[in-house]
């Protein structure tokens, strides 16, 4: 069977935050959303093309509501920013989807010196869904999905050089540390919250091959014509972590096709890096450490 958003269980009432939701798979994510019945906060570091892609939905004539907040993932002061302005103007938060994200840049740090793809991809997150979590674990069925890719296989942590100060910086296998560091934060996550431990459900999902801006500084962007799904299409991964039923948490879910690439949603499994706990634990530390955002425990 191939799921799509015909599938996909009413939104109405509920709230939800998409990070990244200006274009791509952020975008398509907050649209549906929005067309079924949620009030979506879209999360965009520029705040202008936010406001725009929210016009551009409420053209669609949703049912929903939708909304721009700026964010700024590499930097935590924005983060903790949107945090405070998303707390005081809504009352519930129902979903969380940890989109945004940056693809193998030039070698760059933010303010705090961290490595910009782990500081977009995995710090930046890390702090907002801590300082977010007291509201989510307030809602009745709260569910997080944290997007990373399947370029998690090329991810091969080094906790002592997280930011590539030692060794020769790669930008593609610092993309690669900043998608597994997106599994290790799920399943750990889902560890220390899920399994009933509270209401909440955690999932991961990755794209496949879909065509994006995030590919602007890739070499494979010239293929996108060829074989690259639509941004549609990609974003059903993360529509399906964030709404399917049957989820139980834990799962990371990924396109059915040949090699993960494109195709319909499915429960996937990642690599075996990806499942070392210990190294998941300590990472988690090292995040609360260097983001100055502790969980609580549970």
């Amino acid at each position: 069977m191939q799921w799509t958003t015909l599938d996909m269980p009413s939104q109405a009432g509920k709230t939800a935050i998409v990070t990244g939701a200006n274009s791509g798979i952020g975008f398509e994510t907050a649209k549906t959303l929005a067309e079924k019945g949620a009030q979506v906060i879209l999360a965009c570091r520029d705040r202008s093309k936010g406001e725009q892609a929210c016009d551009r939905i409420r053209l669609q004539g949703v049912s929903g509501t939708v909304a721009c907040l700026p964010l700024d993932l590499a930097d935590l002061a924005s983060v903790s920013d949107f945090a405070g302005a998303f707390q005081a103007r809504y009352p519930r938060l129902d979903l969380l989807v940890n989109n945004a994200g940056v693809m193998a840049p030039p070698f760059s740090t933010t303010a705090e010196g961290f490595e910009v793809q782990m500081a977009t991809n995995h710090l930046g997150h890390f702090a907002l869904t801590g300082l977010l979590l007291p509201r989510l674990l307030a809602s009745p069925s709260p569910r997080i999905v944290v997007v990373s890719s399947s370029a998690h296989r090329i991810g091969n942590i080094d906790l002592q050089d997280l930011h590539w100060t030692r060794r020769r910086y790669c930008r593609w296998k610092a993309y690669g540390d900043s998608k597994i560091a997106n599994l290790y934060f799920m399943k750990e996550l889902h560890r220390r919250y899920g399994g009933g431990r509270t209401p909440l459900t955690v999932a991961a999902a990755h794209p496949g091959w879909t065509a994006t801006n995030l590919q602007r500084t890739s070499c494979v962007r010239g293929l996108n014509g060829l074989f690259a799904m639509e941004p549609w299409q990609g974003a059903l991964p993360s529509l399906y972590a964030a709404t399917g039923p049957t989820l139980r948490g834990g799962e990371f879910i990924g396109p059915d096709g040949c090699l993960g690439l494109t195709g319909y949603p499915k429960v996937v499994e990642p690599n075996a890096r990806a499942k070392d706990r210990a190294l998941a634990a300590r990472l988690w530390d090292m995040s609360e450490e260097l983001t100055g955002v502790r969980f609580g425990a549970h």
